[in-house]
């Protein structure tokens, strides 16, 4: 965030909270619940399987601190990471798209990557989710004020 330099820290400490209140409210809102990422996950079911893959839950958890997802295909659960909510749309989808195919292809050999060739933003979901991960790994670099 970039503040201007005249503001004084308490005016700054003020304007931060203000935002990150704020930015806080914004995703909240796009969380999704349970039943919601089921009806998600069957959405995107019918668009690029034709329906085939047919979760019995899909659920947000918060013990998956190094996957996006996983999935259980011989109970047809799937289980996305709490670290998803509030990335973009396209991102959550292509996680429920990877583990739906894991319900008709359980590995990653050349059946599954063709099946998620059917959705268009695989690479660019693929690449938010890298540069998610590479981010991560920086060391943290304080807001400079009056940039």
């Amino acid at each position: 965030m970039l503040i201007p330099a005249r503001m004084s820290e308490a005016e700054e400490r003020r304007w931060v909270t203000v935002m990150l209140d704020k930015l806080a409210a914004q995703e909240s809102k796009r969380v999704l619940g349970d039943s919601e990422l089921t009806e998600r996950a069957e959405r995107l079911s019918d668009q690029y399987f034709g329906g085939r893959a047919r979760p019995a839950s899909v659920r947000w958890v918060t013990n998956q601190n190094t996957r996006w997802g996983s999935c259980t295909p011989a109970e047809g659960s799937i289980r996305l990471s709490h670290r998803l909510q509030g990335m973009p749309e396209y991102v959550v989808d292509y996680v429920l798209v990877h583990e739906l195919a894991h319900l008709l292809v359980p590995g990653h050999g050349p059946r599954f990557w063709r099946l998620l060739e059917a959705y268009p933003r695989t690479e660019r979901a693929r690449g938010y989710l890298e540069g998610v991960v590479a981010a991560a790994r920086l060391p943290y670099l304080p807001v400079a004020r009056g940039e």
